[in-house]
């Protein structure tokens, strides 16, 4: 389990299941190191624009390269799709990096259950 102890420590591991995770559609990508599971997103294609939602690299296994590379891999699924818009609603702590990845914040800070204080995020990706 790598959502758990990243984005829902002390909270019930059930938390750790999102609307959405079992939806024919969605995609859930992971990231192996020794065929350990060590990072995860999960891609929820809209009409016109996808949400990448429960990123997550085990803490020991961070600033590794990891989240980047899944958030590369994640954008080629997105523009396989048809799709250039790819967004998420990322904690205060992982702005810096969704920017180093070329995302932008959109509208105020806002807050949500279980996650704290958030931006929405966006890129629109090009082939």
């Amino acid at each position: 389990m790598v959502r758990h102890p990243v984005l829902r420590s002390g909270l019930a591991v059930e938390s750790c299941a999102f609307d959405r995770d079992d939806d024919t559609n969605t995609l859930h990508l992971g990231a192996f190191v020794c065929e350990k599971l060590v990072g995860v997103l999960t891609l929820l294609p809209n009409a016109t624009d996808v949400q990448l939602r429960g990123m997550a690299v085990l803490p020991e296994m961070q600033k590794l390269g990891i989240g980047f590379q899944l958030i590369l891999e994640a954008e080629k699924c997105v523009m396989s799709m048809g799709i250039s818009q790819l967004w998420m609603n990322a904690r205060l702590a992982a702005i810096l990096f969704y920017e180093r990845c070329g995302y932008q914040k959109q509208g105020d800070l806002f807050n949500l259950p279980y996650g704290g204080d958030h931006y929405k995020m966006i890129k629109h990706l090009c082939a």
